[in-house]
């Protein structure tokens, strides 16, 4: 169905207020930028801002949700003979050939980085994103192998899987942090890939293959 207008109006309205709060974060720093302040420069009112973000932390995470629903999505996309494992290893292996910036690679995520090192807030946050990362895998998991409510595979598999995103995002924006090259990270975190496929267990690797029709 086609986007009405109002509902055009709202998704530009949000999207103008986030990238207005996304300069003042860079530029100052998280702590240091106010909700008034924000909108003030993106002239709408205190009010409206709380209507589109209940906590000063969704402005910043405002595109979290395609982090968190990544490694389910990725699950559900395996192919036939395909585990979860072994579909989140390509996917992410895609990523990182394409230098996606969905993985960090892209000029200046050293920046955003920065911001989330300086604020005990924002660390807080990207803990908690991190557990919905996991609790969310999970659940899927569950879902596609039918494991019953009691099966600890899904959580001990979901976990690893969340360990294989986590450690690739936290090595990219490491070395972009480092003042590394795109193209550079991008090399070695293919390396980091293989890596880490080296270091899971074959039951890991093999778990929610998804059968034939």
């Amino acid at each position: 169905m086609a986007e009405g207008l109002r509902e055009r109006k709202k998704r530009q309205t949000r999207q103008h207020i986030s990238d207005v709060a996304t300069g003042l974060f860079l530029e100052r720093g998280f702590d240091a930028v106010t909700i008034a302040e924000i909108a003030d420069a993106a002239d709408v009112s205190v009010n409206t801002v709380y209507n589109y973000f209940p906590a000063k932390e969704d402005l910043f995470f405002d595109r979290s949700a395609g982090v968190v629903d990544r490694l389910p999505r990725y699950v559900r996309g395996r192919e036939v003979g395909e585990s979860a494992a072994r579909s989140v290893l390509r996917q992410f292996t895609a990523e990182v050939e394409a230098v996606s910036p969905t993985v960090g690679l892209l000029a200046g995520y050293d920046r955003f980085m920065r911001v989330i090192q300086g604020s005990h807030a924002l660390k807080a946050r990207l803990w908690y994103l991190q557990q919905e990362v996991v609790e969310q895998v999970e659940n899927v998991l569950r879902e596609e192998t039918g494991a019953a409510a009691d099966d600890p595979l899904p959580t001990l598999v979901g976990g690893q899987l969340a360990w294989v995103q986590g450690t690739l995002m936290g090595f990219v924006g490491r070395r972009m942090m480092a003042g590394r090259e795109v193209a550079e990270v991008s090399r070695e975190a293919l390396v980091l890939l293989d890596e880490m496929e080296d270091l899971l267990s074959e039951r890991v690797l093999n778990y929610a293959v998804r059968p034939a029709p």
